[in-house]
């Protein structure tokens, strides 16, 4: 029984953000949905996956942000409705899409789901997404529990028919992950087909579609700032016996609010915006001239603050506006209790020492640092780059797990911006360094953006090593399929592509794929790769540990152990060779059998052959 499918109509289940997200689009009557999978917003796509094929919904993971948004518009403009979800950078590149469909405007609801990471637990950036709201014209929403997640993820739709727009659903990685009841109603099978109407004069951006679109956008801008004021996903919290302080917030920072409002003893009032773009200036503007002092908490940028003290300025309302421009909250990271109360007690002149019964010290908790699991191929392969290169070379990155390789042993990461980025920073680093250059980008990343880096690598005569890290799935984000696997979602069939197929069509000359779990052969080729002329690839083929072990196909490797007689101390296993299975204490470095991936790596680094098979 699956409990997001299956939950019965008035039932209590408890979900994870994103799966209520994914519960509440079903109730919505979706019929396509579509992810490039992403943390904080994998497990939106991961649900829908599980259950398309019982639901009667079509879901794909597309190759990258960009096709996913292209594939759910051409759904939604033919009049059904359809969901796509992304973390926060994916909307970058999904932006060119976007922003013009809120032009031509939809016909089928249409909700694109973006999950901000404050703090960057998994992210290269926290960027704020509700720029993008601002910057398209476009309707936001932003919950901040499971049961919004799941209510607003209906409403959003209704909001997209009703003034045929795309609406953007905001969450954070708080938001995404937090786990919570959610009260179910019942889903709805909307139509899943539909024929699309031609109009040109809507669906066709050429310039003169385009101005003329944009006024109705501004139009339809008008009409949702006026349902923003009347919406009921806008309200007030009354703390205590309420009083003429205030608080305006939304996403997150709504829940640090009302933990830290109620430690400190506070009286106040809280508008708690979950309709938060067009901006509901009539409701605020109320608010505003009832309360002498109103405190703004928002994660990341002051975006309602800003817009707050213009609605004050534009009513010639007195209220003091406190926020971000005060000093009384920060404008980087992820808020928690301790800081909103922090800066409630800044904004609002509250004694200081109350806010230190709501402070937690995190200063002498020990550090763990992400490292590569035991087994990973990468392990194999940036030993034997280092190995082959003396680790003379620089080494441009990508995002996937092989980013891990930054840290010691492998220092294998030079340069990292962002998806795909590898393969053309890698050509910009050869032309003006005579030192060897090396680009590492996963499977799945190749497949997203890295295919317009190679091709333009290749037509004009960049000279570096492309290391194509194929580890057979999208590993980081959960072991999502991409366009080189051989299994994809049961509702859909699907057809493997061959990344070496890809690579010659792109115009690469040399090409070799290697087994990284064959450090001598790799280091060997990567050593040969080295002296080419134009751009040479090497593809390391071997399935991620982590898929080995679960298919228990462990059976066909064998556990490693170090035998202590032979061992040397010499700690090559540990200060070249990075597996979390060997640890090193009192100087004795032993393999962990539990832990042990039984890839045998390590017992091709041992000088003294003291690591063998166990029996």
């Amino acid at each position: 029984m699956d409990r997001v499918l299956d939950a019965a109509p008035g039932s209590k289940v408890l979900l994870l953000g994103n799966e209520a997200i994914a519960r509440g689009a079903l109730e919505a009557g979706i019929a396509v949905a579509t992810t490039y999978p992403g943390t904080p917003a994998s497990e939106i796509g991961d649900t829908l996956a599980r259950v398309a094929k019982d639901a009667g919904i079509y879901f794909e993971y597309s190759t990258n942000e960009m096709v996913a948004t292209e594939f759910a518009i051409g759904a939604a403009a033919s009049g059904v409705r359809a969901l796509v979800s992304m973390k926060h950078v994916g909307l970058n590149v999904a932006a060119d899409a976007l922003l013009t469909f809120a032009y031509t405007g939809t016909r089928g609801g249409f909700v694109l789901v973006t999950a901000d990471d404050p703090s960057c637990h998994s992210s290269q950036n926290e960027q704020d997404n509700r720029y993008y709201a601002l910057l398209g014209g476009i309707p936001l929403l932003e919950p901040s529990s499971p049961q919004e997640c799941y209510q607003m993820t209906k409403e959003a739709f209704a909001l997209s028919e009703k003034l045929e727009l795309p609406v953007i659903l905001r969450t954070t990685t708080r938001v995404s992950h937090v786990r919570g009841p959610v009260v179910v109603g019942e889903i709805v099978s909307g139509p899943k087909k539909k024929d699309f109407v031609k109009d040109p004069k809507r669906f066709v951006t050429v310039p003169a579609v385009a101005r003329a679109r944009h006024l109705i956008l501004l139009e339809r801008l008008r009409e949702a700032s006026k349902l923003a004021d009347g919406s009921a996903l806008n309200r007030v919290y009354k703390i205590g016996t309420g009083g003429r302080s205030g608080i305006i917030t939304s996403s997150a920072a709504f829940n640090y609010v009302m933990d830290a409002a109620k430690v400190l003893g506070m009286s106040t009032d809280v508008l708690k915006l979950g309709f938060s773009h067009p901006l509901p200036t009539r409701l605020i503007a109320e608010f505003l001239r009832t309360h002498d002092s109103v405190a703004v908490v928002e994660e990341l940028e002051p975006i309602l603050e800003t817009s707050i003290r213009a609605v004050a300025q534009h009513e010639g309302l007195k209220t003091k506006i406190l926020g971000k421009a005060d000093g009384a909250f920060p404008q980087a990271y992820e808020f928690d209790q301790a800081i909103v109360a922090s800066g409630l007690v800044k904004a609002f002149g509250l004694r200081g020492e109350i806010a230190k019964t709501v402070s937690v010290d995190l200063q002498n908790l020990p550090v763990r640092p992400p490292v590569l699991c035991a087994g990973c191929p990468h392990s194999a392969t940036y030993y034997a780059v280092n190995k082959a290169t003396n680790r003379k070379a620089i080494f441009a990155s990508d995002i996937g797990c092989y980013t891990l390789g930054v840290a010691p042993p492998y220092s294998a990461a030079d340069l990292l911006v962002c998806m795909g980025s590898s393969v053309g920073t890698a050509g910009g680093l050869a032309k003006v360094n005579d030192q060897p250059v090396i680009a590492f980008i996963g499977d799945s990343t190749f497949f997203h953006a890295g295919i317009p880096g190679l091709i333009n690598a290749v037509h004009h005569g960049h000279k570096f090593l492309l290391m194509i890290l194929d580890n057979r799935t999208t590993a980081m984000t959960g072991h999502q399929p991409h366009p080189g696997s051989d299994k994809g979602p049961s509702c859909c069939d699907i057809t493997s592509v061959s990344i070496e197929e890809v690579v010659k069509g792109c115009g690469v000359k040399w090409l070799k794929v290697v087994d990284p779990y064959d450090i001598k052969t790799t280091t060997d080729t990567v050593k040969q790769a080295l002296t080419q002329n134009g751009v040479s690839v090497i593809i390391a083929r071997r399935e991620c540990a982590l898929i080995t072990k679960r298919d228990q196909k462990g059976a066909i490797l064998k556990k490693q152990y170090i035998d202590q007689e032979v061992c040397k101390k010499c700690r090559t296993c540990v200060d070249k060779f990075q597996c979390p299975a060997i640890s090193s204490v009192d100087k004795v470095q032993t393999i962990d059998d539990a832990s042990c991936a039984g890839c045998g790596a390590c017992a091709q680094v041992c000088p003294y052959k003291a690591i063998k098979e166990a029996r």
